[in-house]
């Protein structure tokens, strides 16, 4: 691919129609309009491996419940997994009632120090970083690298490779923008199966698109109808609607499926369930 400008003004440019595209197309989401920490990191919390219209009303809800890290810190772990609801992946309200609780009043404001939380990996700590402190933090998601990847390298690259490229091009001072535009870019636009080419506003400075790469597929994942993940669903789905417990056996017989008592074994050890004589429930 013939380059017509330097490095610095191709930057420069990729920039400007970024941010331009999100001008006119970017989504207008709730955890957007704030830049509250907790907010911020309930939404980063929820968004993992979790699509943004399933967040939306279970962000939204979350937040009317516990309103604020001490809401959150004073409530019992019951209280918080029935309000996290069907939203999946139960550890990350654990995670999250524990970092509330270890910081009732405020959260740490590093990169480094909220990389030590229960939960909070690389990605998350910059995210709330960038976007409820306003720092100039590198980080990328599947959809960052996605962009970054086919625009600058031709192809799909691994997240460090994207968060160093990212390092190189985020605008200094408006890096929550910038990240906003490219998560959104990546989303709705240069998308893993079928990008839409022809809308990008990076299409006439894309390397995968000059070489003819064609998109990467994503990898296939186990079906859910018949994972361990359906089946832990279903028991706290089953909890939560039940107060005082059932039995082991209730939960098998109703599920009908013969890993019920290893997987209550299971949730019992990651602190998501509990025994009680006979019955197993919710956290206290």
């Amino acid at each position: 691919m013939c380059e017509l400008y330097s490095p610095v003004d191709r930057r420069a440019d990729l920039r400007r129609r970024v941010t331009r595209w999100y001008a006119r197309a970017g989504r207008d989401l709730p955890w957007r309009r704030t830049t509250d920490p907790y907010a911020v990191l309930v939404s980063e919390i929820m968004l993992q491996q979790t699509q943004v219209a399933r967040v939306l009303p279970a962000y939204t809800a979350f937040l009317e419940h516990f309103p604020t890290l001490a809401a959150l810190a004073a409530a019992p772990f019951g209280e918080v997994l029935r309000a996290w609801g069907g939203l999946g992946y139960p550890r990350r309200a654990r995670d999250l009632h524990a970092t509330a609780r270890a910081h009732p009043r405020t959260l740490p404001a590093t990169r480094d120090e909220l990389d030590t939380l229960a939960g909070i990996g690389r990605y998350t700590a910059g995210a709330v970083t960038c976007f409820a402190y306003g720092h100039d933090e590198a980080f990328a998601d599947v959809n960052i690298a996605r962009v970054l990847g086919r625009v600058e390298r031709g192809d799909s690259i691994p997240l460090r490779q994207a968060e160093a490229l990212d390092a190189q091009l985020l605008p200094r001072g408006n890096s929550a923008r910038w990240h906003h535009a490219l998560m959104d870019l990546g989303a709705t636009v240069c998308t893993a199966r079928a990008p839409r080419c022809g809308e990008c506003p990076l299409n006439g400075m894309c390397r995968a698109r000059a070489a003819g790469v064609a998109p990467s597929r994503p990898r296939k994942r186990a079906a859910f109808a018949t994972s361990d993940r359906r089946v832990r669903g279903s028991i706290l789905a089953m909890l939560r609607e039940a107060p005082s417990g059932l039995t082991a056996a209730a939960l098998r017989g109703h599920l009908q499926d013969v890993r019920v008592p290893r997987l209550i074994t299971a949730l019992v050890t990651e602190g998501l369930v509990q025994r009680v004589g006979r019955l197993v429930t919710l956290p206290i």
